[in-house]
């Protein structure tokens, strides 16, 4: 059961940074947070936008795109009012979109720096 739960997340993962790349999000960064004790999710995936339109874009691809794959809704989307910050939540899974502004003001990946960072192209690798 473990290992279908990690091969999940993990095909969530991938086509959620493949759904970012798509609409040019920038500055993506993954985060394992699995061996953190008070942990909320498995991964925390945070990218960039320059600007509003883009982080709805972003929020609206990857909600196709993993509806498309892997066939999962998200259970919580907020911040898609004022789109400085959207909070995309598929349980294992939460994508934090920002305007690059708002990135450096809360600085999430500071506050959860004792997850280890999951670079891009060992993803892949990671479900061999």
């Amino acid at each position: 059961m473990t290992q279908k739960v990690k091969l999940a997340s993990l095909d969530l993962v991938n086509a959620l940074v493949e759904g970012i790349l798509e609409k040019k999000g920038e500055e993506i960064l993954v985060l394992d947070l699995k061996k953190l004790p008070h942990a909320i999710a498995d991964y925390f995936i945070i990218c960039e936008a320059s600007n509003e339109r883009q982080v709805n874009a972003i929020a609206d691809q990857l909600e196709r795109e993993v509806r498309k794959k892997i066939k999962e809704k998200p259970w919580h989307v907020e911040g898609k009012e004022n789109l400085e910050w959207v909070l995309i939540d598929y349980f294992n899974v939460v994508v934090h979109i920002f305007k690059k502004e708002t990135r450096k003001f809360y600085a999430l990946e500071d506050l959860w720096a004792d997850g280890e960072i999951v670079k891009l192209d060992l993803i892949e690798n990671e479900r061999k």
